[in-house]
């Protein structure tokens, strides 16, 4: 494998995960589950249905680890997350995940 095709690949990877992201925001959108619920519409977070939100991890990808997760008082505890609605899991995952860098 030449090196360009070994950065189009995670190129492609990347855009496939965020483009599962922006279909879920777009799906939220289109159906007006938003709107329903005029609480989480202010706050912008999705509820954990629509972000797929899973309490366990999906192979080594886990909230702990991405980017919009906000830990709780210890590591093992239960925290936040910046775009997903409710209490999240260290160890769960979701459709909104991205990697920390």
């Amino acid at each position: 494998m030449k090196k360009n095709d070994a950065q189009f690949s995670a190129s492609r990877r990347t855009l496939l995960k965020n483009g599962a992201s922006i279909a879920v925001i777009g799906a939220v959108a289109a159906t007006g589950l938003l709107k329903a619920a005029p609480a989480r519409a202010q706050d912008g977070k999705a509820p954990q249905a629509v972000a797929m939100y899973q309490p366990k991890p999906h192979g080594a990808d886990q909230c702990d680890n991405c980017i919009h997760f906000i830990p709780g008082k210890t590591p093992k505890e239960a925290g936040t997350c910046k775009v997903v609605e409710g209490s999240i899991s260290p160890q769960g995952w979701c459709v909104m995940y991205a990697r920390k860098a």
